[in-house]
């Protein structure tokens, strides 16, 4: 578990995911970018640490030597925040689960491709992107475990950057084959694979918040009096993100 003590009273932690940078064409997605820069110039200076819970690109692999093209603008405010000291912390999506070491060694931000444990000022956080997470979906979790195996990749790296990461961007937007096609529609609480995969970490241990995306839909649900599920949303059409102020974590929404 890492722990996080807020620096000082007024600083904050932020949390964002699903952005999906690149799709559904990169001249669409531009002012999408553009918007996150300014949201991002925004919350550093409060911020005592970022979150990014995965999905930030729609497709992502590194070759040995090749990362794909753009994002310049994104990862450029990213190396300055964390220039500057803020702490932040990637957590690998389902359309950006091939990410290596890029992060880690241009920009100094360290990679997770599981949910990890986190206490700030005394609060326990579970937090990851979600996917392949609850009950169900087991086509997903099937095709997942294809997509991760370590020979997949060495395949996959076999194809040329210039057809390797076209094939993929089209089966990412086209067909959803990497993201599941999951159903954005709230699905009650009973119901929402989360909410019960949330329910049942709190059999064992005691969580006061669980953050994740994936369902790109901002959900705030209490679990108990002492325990809430939150669901960022995404930036594709509610540009919703999460605060922790040292005792409470909300949902609010980008209008800037």
């Amino acid at each position: 578990m890492i722990n996080i003590n807020l620096t000082q009273n007024n600083l904050k932690i932020y949390f964002t995911s699903d952005q999906h940078f690149g799709a559904p064409t990169p001249e669409l997605s531009f002012p999408r970018e553009q918007k996150f820069i300014q949201w991002l110039d925004i919350v550093k200076q409060d911020a005592d640490a970022i979150f990014l819970l995965g999905d930030l690109f729609d497709f992502w692999f590194e070759y040995k030597t090749v990362v794909p093209k753009g994002f310049v603008r994104v990862l450029g405010k990213l190396a300055e925040i964390k220039d500057s000291g803020i702490p932040i912390y990637f957590f690998v999506g389902n359309h950006d689960l091939w990410m290596s070491d890029y992060f880690q060694k241009e920009l100094n931000i360290p990679v997770y491709h599981d949910n990890q444990e986190f206490t700030f000022n005394g609060k326990t956080f579970l937090i990851g992107h979600g996917d392949g997470k609850g009950p169900g979906d087991m086509g997903y979790k099937r095709m997942k475990k294809v997509f991760t195996n370590p020979f997949s990749k060495w395949l996959f790296r076999w194809l040329h950057p210039d057809i390797g990461v076209k094939l993929a961007q089209y089966l990412s937007v086209k067909n959803k084959l990497i993201s599941g096609a999951e159903d954005v529609k709230y699905l009650g609480e009973e119901n929402e694979w989360l909410v019960q995969y949330c329910k049942r970490k709190l059999e064992t241990k005691e969580y006061n918040f669980f953050v994740f995306g994936h369902r790109h839909l901002p959900l705030e649900i209490e679990l108990t009096e002492n325990s809430k599920y939150v669901n960022l949303g995404d930036w594709i059409g509610y540009f919703t993100y999460g605060v922790f102020d040292g005792e409470k974590l909300e949902l609010k929404e980008f209008k800037n």
